[in-house]
C-alpha cells in the first residue's frame, strides 16, 4: 500500500514573517547584543573596580576646571593652534616654523570639530582643556590595562588609576592644555600592545604606530623607544621574533617619515631664506635653545621646575622614585623602573633644557611601579615561608607613612584645585579689554587669551601674541615701528618670566603705565596703555593733569547746583574723577540742578582715575523713566561729542551710568 506524500506549503515570507534579510540582521544585531552582554558577564569583576576610579578620576579632574589652574601662554598656543585648523584651515594661527609636530593639536581639533567643544565654551583654552581630560580619562584605562596585564591584583590596578588621576602633580598637569597630555594615551596603549603575548604582528604593529603617533605629537616621547623595544623583545615569541620586530620597525620609520614628507612637500625641510624648516626646528630644540641652567642656582629654569613639581606633590615624587629602584628587583617591572630612573638622571644633564610638562611622561610609569611594589610586598607576605620578608614588610611601612603624609597634603590640594578662582586676574583682564578697548587699537598679549579676542571681534593682525612680536619676520612686518604700534601690553606671569629674551615686548612693557591690575603675585595680571613719549613722560603729564583735576573738582564740588555725596565730594576735590566728567557736570549745573549717585570704579582701576558718572536726575527730572532713558537724559548724551562723548551709556536700576574711554594724554576741559 502506498501513501501520497504532500509537497510542503511554503509559507509567505510576507505573512508575518521577517524577510530573510531582515531576519538575518536581527540575529546579528542580537548575536552583538549577547556578545558584549558576555563580555560585560565576563569582566564584571573588572567593571566593578575600573568603573569607580574613573569616575572619581572624572569629577575630581572636572569639577572647577576654569578656576584652576590659571591659563597659561603654552595652552593657549596649542589651544589657538587647534582653533586655526578648525576655523581658519591652517596649521597654526601664526607661521608653522617645526617647533613641535602638529599631530597634537590636530587631534585636539578633531575631538573639538566632533564635540563642538569652541562654541560650548566662552573661553577657547578650556575647550582644550576638557580634549586633554577625556585624554587622561583613557590614560587611567589603558593604565589599568596595562597593570592587569603585568600580573598587578585588581585593587593593586584600581590604585594606579587613583594615583595617576588624583595625585596634585597628576591634576595640575592634567588640567593643562600639554601636548604630553595627548601623547600619554598613545604611549601606554603601545606598552600595552607591546605586552602581548598573542597575535603578536598585529599587536607589535599596532604598537609601533601607536608609539608613532605618541611622538609625533610630543617629540620628547621618543626617549621612551629603547624602554618600549626591551619590552618587545621580552614579550616576542622566539619563533617568530625578527619578523614581528622586523615589521614594528619598518611601521616607525614609516610613521616618522611621514613628518619628513611634509615637510618636503612644503619645500619646508632644508633652511632657506625667508622661510621656515624642519631642519631649523629640530636644531632649536636639540642645539640652540637657552639651556634650563645649574641645578646649584637658586634662580635657574631648572631650579624653579623642579621647585614647582616638589610644592605640588613630594610625596608622589620620593615614592615613585623609591618604587623605581625596588621595581629593579622585579623582572615584570624592571623596564618601567630603568624608565623613571633613566629619564630622571636625563633631567640633569649638563646644559640641557628641561621642559616644564616633562613630568607628564613620568607619571604614569611612577603611579605603576608604586601600586606594583606595594602589590609584590603584599603578595609575598601572604606566602608562607617566602624570603625576602624584611624587603616586603619595608615596602609596605614605606607606602603606609607614605600614605599617611599624603592624605592631608592631597586633601588641602586638590581643595584648592577644586575651590580656588586662579584664573579670575586673566578673566576680568580679557573683559576689561573687550570692554574699554575698541577693536582696531592693536594689543600684545599672552596667548592664553589670542582666541577669545579674535572671536570678540579683533582682526588677527591686531592681536599679537608677545613671542611673536620679537621672533616672527611676518608679525614684524605688520609693526613697521616695533613696540610704537601697539596699543595696549597685557602682562602676566609667563610674560615677566624672560625679561630679556623679547626686547620689543619689554619696550612695550617700559614704555607703558597700567590702567588696570587683576589679581596678587604671580597670578597679576596687568593691562598696560602704551605711551609714545614714554611713561616718564606719561608719569609727568599724568601728575600734571591730577593737579588740574583737583583744582577744577574743587571749584565744582562748591558748587550748590550739583548733588553729591560727602565721599564723592572728597573725590572731585582730590582730583581722581575724571576731566571729562567734570567738565559734562559743570555744563550741567550751569543749566539747573543734578544729582550724582556716585562714581562708580570700573574693575580693575581700584586706586585710579574714576572715569564712570552715574546720574540719577537733571534739572530736577528723572534719568531713567520705566526702564528707559528720560528725554533729558537722551538729550544729554546727544550733546557729548567729540572727547566728551562717552564710550558707553548704561541703565543701571534708576541711573543712567556714562563711561568714558581711557586715556593717559590729559584732556582738559
Amino acid at each position: 500500500m502506498s501513501t501520497t506524500l504532500e509537497k510542503p506549503v511554503q509559507a509567505d515570507p510576507t505573512d508575518g514573517a521577517m524577510p530573510s534579510a531582515e531576519a538575518d540582521g536581527a540575529r546579528r544585531g542580537w548575536g552583538g547584543v549577547r556578545r558584549l552582554g558576555d563580555w560585560m558577564r565576563t569582566h564584571a569583576r573588572d567593571l566593578f573596580w575600573l568603573i569607580p576610579v574613573l569616575v572619581v578620576s572624572a569629577v575630581v579632574n572636572f569639577l572647577n576646571v576654569g578656576g584652576a589652574p590659571q591659563r597659561i601662554d603654552d595652552e593657549g598656543t596649542y589651544t589657538a593652534q587647534a582653533w586655526a585648523v578648525t576655523h581658519l584651515g591652517e596649521l597654526a594661527h601664526y607661521t608653522y616654523w617645526y617647533d613641535h609636530p602638529p599631530l597634537g593639536w590636530l587631534q585636539i581639533a578633531g575631538y573639538t570639530q566632533l564635540t563642538g567643544a569652541f562654541e560650548r565654551w566662552d573661553i577657547a583654552v578650556l575647550a582644550g582643556r576638557e580634549a586633554v581630560l577625556v585624554a587622561a580619562l583613557i590614560s587611567v584605562a589603558l593604565l589599568w590595562a596595562l597593570a592587569r596585564r603585568l600580573g598587578m591584583s585588581r585593587g593593586a590596578a584600581a590604585a594606579t588609576g587613583i594615583l595617576f588621576a588624583l595625585s596634585p602633580l597628576a591634576v595640575q598637569f592634567h588640567r593643562t592644555v600639554y601636548l604630553d597630555n595627548v601623547a600619554v594615551p598613545w604611549l601606554l596603549l603601545a606598552f600595552f600592545l607591546a605586552t602581548n603575548r598573542r597575535g603578536q604582528l598585529a599587536a607589535f604593529a599596532g604598537s609601533a604606530v601607536a608609539f608613532g603617533v605618541s611622538v609625533l605629537t610630543k617629540e620628547t616621547f621618543l626617549l621612551a623607544l629603547p624602554f618600549l623595544i626591551w619590552v618587545m623583545v621580552r614579550s616576542a615569541r622566539k619563533e617568530t621574533r625578527r619578523y614581528t620586530l622586523s615589521v614594528a620597525a619598518s611601521i616607525l620609520v614609516l610613521i616618522g617619515g611621514s613628518y619628513l614628507l611634509l615637510a618636503a612637500v612644503k619645500g619646508e625641510l632644508f633652511s632657506g631664506p625667508e622661510r621656515v624648516s624642519l631642519i631649523e626646528g629640530i636644531t632649536f630644540q636639540l642645539g640652540s635653545r637657552e639651556g634650563s641652567g645649574s641645578i646649584t642656582d637658586p634662580d635657574s629654569l631648572i631650579n624653579r621646575t623642579l621647585g614647582m613639581w616638589w610644592q605640588l606633590d613630594p610625596v608622589f615624587i620620593v615614592l615613585s622614585l623609591l618604587a623605581a629602584a625596588a621595581a629593579l628587583l622585579l623582572p615584570r617591572l624592571r623596564p618601567y623602573a630603568v624608565l623613571v630612573l633613566a629619564m630622571t638622571l636625563f633631567m640633569f644633564r649638563p646644559g640641557g633644557y628641561l621642559p616644564v610638562p616633562y613630568v607628564i611622561m613620568l607619571i604614569p610609569f611612577g603611579a605603576l611601579l608604586i601600586a606594583g611594589v606595594v602589590d609584590h610586598a603584599i603578595a609575598r607576605l601572604r606566602r608562607r615561608g617566602a624570603s625576602r620578608r624584611p624587603l616586603a614588610i619595608g615596602a609596605v611601612a614605606v607606602a603606609a607613612i607614605g600614605a599617611i603624609v599624603a592624605v592631608p597634603l592631597w586633601t588641602t590640594q586638590l581643595r584648592g584645585f577644586v575651590l580656588a578662582d586662579l584664573d579670575a586676574p586673566l578673566r576680568g583682564a580679557q573683559e576689561w579689554l573687550m570692554e574699554n578697548a575698541s577693536t582696531d587699537q592693536r594689543v600684545i598679549v599672552d596667548d592664553a587669551m589670542w582666541v577669545d579676542l579674535v572671536k570678540a571681534g579683533w582682526d588677527r593682525d591686531n592681536v599679537i601674541w608677545y613671542y611673536k612680536l620679537d621672533t616672527d619676520p611676518a608679525v614684524q612686518a605688520d609693526s613697521p615701528n616695533g613696540w610704537r604700534d601697539a596699543d595696549y601690553v597685557i602682562t602676566t606671569d609667563s610674560m615677566r618670566t624672560f625679561p630679556g629674551a623679547f626686547p620689543q615686548v619689554q619696550e612695550a612693557i617700559d614704555n607703558s603705565v597700567v590702567v588696570a591690575t587683576f589679581g596678587e603675585g604671580t597670578q597679576a595680571v596687568e593691562v598696560r596703555r602704551v605711551t609714545i613719549d614714554g611713561s616718564a613722560q606719561a608719569a609727568v603729564s599724568l601728575e600734571a593733569a591730577a593737579e588740574n583735576r583737583a583744582a577744577l573738582g574743587s571749584e565744582l564740588a562748591t558748587n550748590p547746583e550739583v548733588q553729591l555725596s560727602t565721599a564723592d565730594r572728597d573725590r572731585l576735590t582730590a582730583g581722581q574723577v575724571d576731566e571729562r566728567i567734570i567738565a559734562v557736570l559743570a555744563t550741567l549745573a550751569g543749566a539747573g540742578s543734578v544729582s550724582v549717585t556716585g562714581f562708580p570704579i570700573v574693575a580693575g582701576e581700584d586706586g585710579g582715575t574714576f572715569r564712570q558718572l552715574a546720574l540719577s536726575a537733571i534739572a530736577g527730572s528723572p534719568t531713567v523713566v520705566d526702564g528707559r532713558l528720560s528725554a533729558d537724559a537722551e538729550a544729554l548724551v546727544d550733546s557729548l561729542t567729540g572727547v566728551y562723548a562717552p564710550a558707553s551709556v548704561e541703565i543701571d536700576g534708576d541711573d543712567v551710568v556714562l563711561r568714558y574711554p581711557v586715556s593717559v594724554q590729559p584732556t582738559l576741559p
